[in-house]
């Protein structure tokens, strides 16, 4: 059976991502930081659909446990499937920027994804679909989240780049730019602020985990065989780059 890993898979984005590629038939192997209560919940939900599935405690910020996550006996049988879509994301003003924001930043988003891809790439199938989860901000940027835009903007570039260098070996590499989605990111909308947002986006609605993962599953599915390097953008009209 085909092994699906996914960063951060144990809740918002990540869980929905994790039950969509499990629908679509893969084993489930996710990773989490903090928040063991969620992932264990998404585990045993897919195991009660009889899903074979395990969740394994990574800090995708620190280079030694994602490289320990490379000895799981799972990964021996190889990586059909490789989601890099943990992150992290603090709002403050580009202006008050620290640089220890920006390296704490840049270690988990960036580094820690190029980290996830290194460690596991000698595992990766011959025909393997890579995702990486960006973001909107990476490309148009945040005047409150400079950092965060900064090391998805990295990531898009490396992503890309990764995806012309190994596109011989059959080997695939997409980016999905979410816009505003319904997760714990925006759980802090007051009901102005919300109305808002909502004024912002064409198709007047938050995007939904299940927006981003049907997306994954795409690019993960066969149909999406001749596609590497693209970059798209599940947003519902707010940004049109």
């Amino acid at each position: 059976m085909k092994l699906a890993v996914i960063t951060g898979g144990g809740k918002g984005i990540g869980a929905a991502i994790s039950e969509s590629l499990a629908a679509d038939g893969y084993r489930i192997l996710l990773t989490y930081n903090n928040d063991s209560q969620s992932a264990e919940s998404i585990i045993s939900k897919l195991r009660q659909d009889g899903v074979d599935c395990v969740a394994v405690k990574v800090d995708c910020g620190r280079t030694d446990e994602v490289f320990i996550l490379a000895d799981h006996p799972w990964m021996q049988d190889g990586v059909d499937a490789l989601v890099l879509n943990h992150g992290m994301y603090h709002r403050s003003p580009a202006r008050e920027l620290t640089m220890n924001d920006l390296q704490e930043t840049m270690n988990v988003n960036f580094r820690g994804a190029v980290a996830v891809y290194t460690a596991l790439s000698k595992y990766l199938s011959k025909k393997a679909s890579i995702v990486a989860i960006g973001s909107q901000l990476g490309i148009r940027g945040s005047p409150h989240g400079a950092h965060y835009a900064a090391s998805k903007g990295a990531l898009h570039a490396w992503a890309r780049s990764l995806a012309i260098d190994i596109a011989n070996s059959g080997q695939r590499v997409n980016i999905i730019a979410p816009g505003a989605i319904d997760t714990d990111i925006l759980s802090g909308d007051d009901r102005q602020k919300r109305k808002e947002r909502l004024k912002q986006i064409p198709m007047g609605r938050l995007g939904t985990p299940d927006d981003v993962a049907g997306v994954v599953s795409f690019l993960c599915g066969p149909n999406s065989s001749y596609m590497t390097g693209a970059i798209l953008h599940v947003n519902g009209g707010l940004f049109l780059p």
